[in-house]
């Protein structure tokens, strides 16, 4: 029944505030601020009217896209096997999958476009150990062995050298990518914005692990491509370590979150099928757009022809 399904586009999500790009830099400056290791200072009150502020702000803007995406989660199934099967139909029927994007970056982009691609990347990526860590606390002892084992892989199984993070830092510093808040595009912003709220936020524990879930679903194409792309570019394995890894790694991982993450929580809890499948969604709208935005910019010239016919 859902392996044909095709989620209707909606189109690009525009919150309802005046200015996304201003909303997204305030969200991600922020962000930077207040994950960032600290120490005791005199201005902590200062800083926690600002955290109330931008709560609320960040609080609007999720409802706002839970709102948008609602006609697509309306009629997700209840029971642990439809969800799953609804679920994993998202890796070829949801937002922005099968982008031709990635086609190109593996077959036609050159190391200038590819830069450009994983400049945008780098400053949108939320940290996945860090999104995974706060999700886990106080979930049920099966859902979270299956993020503590999650989070084990993404730490290098204890093993520096292996670590996720840092090894797309290594990819960063190899390929002298500088990635800046100020020269993001605010759509990569918004989803680095929108993992870390819901991540963060209690009352979205079960939309994190929908997004997070659909990470480990749709991502190993991707990244395959964009490994490719590199190799077909002559970087080093060292700058293609990460992406070649996870196009293998997240099948495994997508496998085992479903069966040991989704389908423990839904069973136990049929209503929460309807959050987890919102935060699934508003990832894939968020990657969705992201997507648009970068083929905007990098075709308009390569390929203005082919992206006119878009």
């Amino acid at each position: 029944m859902f392996a044909g399904m095709r989620l209707s586009r909606l189109g690009a999500f525009t919150p309802e505030f005046p200015d996304a790009e201003a909303l997204h830099v305030g969200l991600a400056r922020w962000n930077r601020r207040r994950l960032a290791v600290a120490t005791p200072h005199a201005d902590w009150m200062a800083e926690l009217n600002q955290d109330q502020r931008m709560l609320r702000l960040e609080g609007a803007f999720v409802e706002a896209f839970r709102a948008h995406v609602a006609p697509l989660v309306a009629d997700v199934p209840c029971d642990p096997d439809g969800f799953l099967a609804w679920f994993e139909a998202l890796k070829d029927s949801g937002p922005g999958q099968w982008d031709p994007l990635f086609a190109w970056l593996e077959t036609e982009a050159d190391l200038a476009q590819m830069r450009w691609f994983l400049t945008q990347e780098a400053a949108g990526e939320a940290g996945f150990d860090d999104l995974v860590a706060y999700t886990q606390v106080k979930l049920p002892a099966r859902p979270k062995l299956e993020l503590a084992r999650n989070y084990w892989d993404e730490m290098g199984r204890g093993h520096m050298g292996g670590m996720h993070g840092p090894m797309l830092d290594r990819t960063v510093e190899g390929l002298e990518l500088t990635p800046t808040i100020d020269g993001t595009c605010w759509q990569s912003l918004c989803l680095a914005n929108t993992m870390t709220a819901l991540a963060t936020t209690r009352r979205y524990t079960y939309q994190s692990i929908g997004a997070l879930g659909a990470v480990e679903l749709t991502a190993p194409t991707r990244v395959g491509a964009i490994a490719e792309g590199l190799k077909r570019l002559g970087r080093t394995p060292e700058q293609r370590k990460y992406f070649v890894l996870h196009a293998q790694l997240d099948v495994e991982h997508s496998r085992a979150w479903n069966a040991e993450a989704l389908v423990p929580l839904v069973s136990e809890n049929p209503d929460c099928a309807k959050y987890i499948a919102e935060g699934a969604v508003m990832r894939l709208v968020c990657g969705e757009q992201c997507f648009e935005t970068y083929r905007a910019h990098l075709w308009a010239h390569a390929h203005p022809l082919v992206y006119a016919a878009e």
